[in-house]
């Protein structure tokens, strides 16, 4: 059975009612004096809370996906695909200086760089009324190496139905990078907040324009937390999502290049990474949504060191202090709160009212809500087509 199989969690829920009832059963037998009675207490005591754990951190897994295989959380999907190269401008593929069918695979160039595809998935939420992607497009499950600083994660591709219908073989489309909270699985952005079906429901409704979307981690440095920076003598997180991941876009995807071709979003970690990213590299990133995210590097055990020791890099860390010692960049943002979220929008709320030209910067609310999946949900469409606005439509 999968790690996240609603089997596995039942049959582990049965295991462990039967174990509990098992110890009850059994402890008047066992309550006399001597050493093997006592060591029969301390197994069925051991067995019995063993299962409960296991039966807590399977119930925890499935709700959050912080391990979406038994390979995953053992670390061993190193599984290679095939390199799609279809356009941005290096080489030819379906729609650039070739004819091919929608959705057809590219070909493969000699040692040329790309996204790893090592498979389709499920888009959920969209029912059953097809499954063709010129009608719900396609989701992609995705290795993102990085040809610079030899990072790497796992995560996925939506691609919309424009992509693949006809006449569009030659449209090129804009694109957003999507993060999750810390240690988040990119699983995540497909099954709770469902990013490719809100997509498609907007879409229809002409909320926003036909954009692909590449769902990932923010830290391809796991089990540690990056912080989405580049850490003296150490994995240069950043400038793996602001170089290659566009880089492995462009070669695999028909993206398009230049400015306002790509957006950044994020909830929790993944916030604050679409902001700081955004605000350091506005000439890659041209628009930023957080989703209650923070504005400060967070510092400890799953960070390590990240600074080196130096004050100045953990300053240039703080989004508030850049606001205040650094210019402004050329940044639209996009701050998504619940009100009720303290701390959160009390911050979201100072960094909007110390942001100058041509930083501009927006707020969404709503007024109940919590440090969640359900909120950030809620936020989700309007921050969706907030982004598009802000992003080049497909050419």
């Amino acid at each position: 059975m999968g790690l996240t199989s609603h089997k596995l969690l039942a049959l582990t829920a049965l295991l462990a009612v039967f174990t509990v009832l098992g110890t009850l059963w059994v402890w008047p037998w066992l309550a006399v004096r001597s050493w093997p009675a006592m060591f029969l207490r301390l197994g069925t005591i051991a067995v019995t809370q063993l299962v409960l754990l296991v039966t807590l951190g399977l119930a925890v897994n499935d709700y959050f996906v912080f391990y979406d295989s038994w390979s995953d959380l053992l670390g061993r999907e190193h599984g290679a695909g095939v390199v799609h190269q279809t356009g941005g401008g290096s080489g030819a593929g379906p729609g650039v200086g070739a004819s091919a069918s929608p959705g057809a695979s590219p070909a493969v160039g000699a040692g040329a760089a790309g996204v790893q595809v090592l498979g389709s998935a499920e888009i959920t939420g969209v029912g059953a009324v097809s499954r063709d992607p010129a009608r719900i497009g396609r989701l992609d499950r995705v290795r993102l190496p990085g040809a610079t600083t030899g990072l790497s994660t796992e995560g996925y591709v939506y691609l919309p139905p424009q992509y693949f219908q006809p006449g569009g073989a030659e449209r090129h489309f804009p694109a957003a990078l999507v993060m999750t909270g810390f240690p988040g699985d990119a699983t995540n952005l497909v099954t709770r907040l469902r990013y490719p079906a809100v997509e498609l429901d907007l879409l229809r409704k002409g909320a926003m324009e036909p954009t692909v979307l590449v769902l990932m981690r923010p830290s391809p440095t796991m089990p540690r937390d990056s912080e989405c920076e580049d850490i003296p003598n150490g994995p240069q997180a950043q400038s793996y999502f602001t170089t290659d991941v566009p880089a492995d876009l462009r070669a695999s995807y028909r993206v398009l290049d230049g400015t306002g071709s790509l957006g950044i979003v994020g909830d929790s970690t993944g916030g604050y990474c679409a902001v700081k990213l955004g605000m350091e590299h506005p000439q890659t990133f041209s628009a930023a949504v957080s989703l209650s995210g923070y504005f400060k590097a967070a510092e400890d055990a799953t960070t390590g060191d990240l600074f080196a020791g130096s004050p100045q890099r953990r300053a240039e860390a703080d989004l508030g202090w850049r606001l205040a010692h650094l210019p402004m960049p050329p940044l639209a943002v996009l701050l998504a709160d619940s009100r009720a979220d303290g701390s959160t929008y009390a911050d979201s709320s100072a960094f909007a009212a110390a942001a100058r030209p041509p930083l501009v910067v927006a707020q969404e609310t709503v007024d109940a809500g919590g440090h969640n999946f359900t909120t950030w949900g809620r936020l989700l469409p309007p921050a969706l087509t907030w982004l598009s606005a802000h992003l080049r439509g497909p050419a």
